[in-house]
Parts: C-alpha cells; structure tokens; sequence
C-alpha cells in the first residue's frame, strides 16, 4: 500500500473525520475531503457553522501538504480562512493543493464548493514538520 492510501487510512479511522462522515481522497500533492451537511453542524440562523468550513479546508489543504511528508505528521501552524458563500444542505467538497513545499515553509491552500459547484470558502495554510511518525499507532497503515 502506498503513501497516500495510508494517509486515507489514517484520516478515516480519526475520530474526527468518523464524527463529520468525512471522506478523502489524497493524491500526490493534491487532496480533496467531502462531507455531507448535517443539521447538528447549524448555527442559530439554519447554515452549516464555519467551524466545518474549516475542518474541510484544513484537511485538504494538510492532507495535500503531507502527501509530500513521507516520514512525518505535518502540523498546522496557521491558516487563514475566507468565507463566501452560506450553505444549508447537500455536500461540501474541499480540494486541497501545495503552494510551497520547500523545507523551510509548507503552504497549501484549499477552495471549497457546496453540492453545485458554487465556491463556498477559500483557505491558506503553513503547516510543519512534526516529531510524530507516521506509523501504524496513529492510523497510518
């Protein structure tokens, strides 16, 4: 099994990804998350919060980036997050892409889009290197 299929691995069988029914698909420097919209991800006025726009983006973004890692999780260290569009139903579907994979600095950045391919969200994040392998006691197997 190659690295990216584990690194699949490893985002399904997160708690995290199992609590939103996330989903992802991760190439070499690309990857791209599909969760469905669930009525307990609401805010107050009927739209999905920001917090899962997030969650979306930071994981394409992070999964694009450490297809590029082989021996280590990445981390992220910031990400800026551009809201554009309210979303109340369907899927979101986030592709994350490498901006800069230079060892010093890692960016990816991701769009998002609901279920009609309108753009929703756009983020950029910078992310490094961890002291964490990637090994099967984390998921990745």
């Amino acid at each position: 099994m190659g690295h990216c299929e584990k690194l699949e691995r490893m985002y399904l069988s997160s708690p995290t990804s199992e609590a939103y029914d996330a989903d992802i698909d991760i190439t070499e420097g690309a990857a791209t998350v599909t969760v469905p919209v669930q009525d307990k991800q609401f805010h107050a006025a009927g739209g999905v919060h920001g917090s899962v726009y997030f969650k979306l983006l930071d994981d394409a973004a992070f999964f694009a980036v450490n297809s590029l890692i082989e021996d280590v999780f990445v981390l992220t260290t910031s990400f800026n997050l551009h809201l554009t569009r309210p979303v109340s139903g369907g899927e979101l579907r986030a592709e994350g892409t490498v901006v800069n994979d230079n060892p010093s600095q890692l960016i990816g950045e991701a769009v998002a889009y609901d279920g009609d391919d309108n753009q929703i969200a756009r983020g950029t994040g910078t992310f490094a290197r961890s002291d964490t392998e990637l090994s099967p006691e984390i998921g990745y197997e």
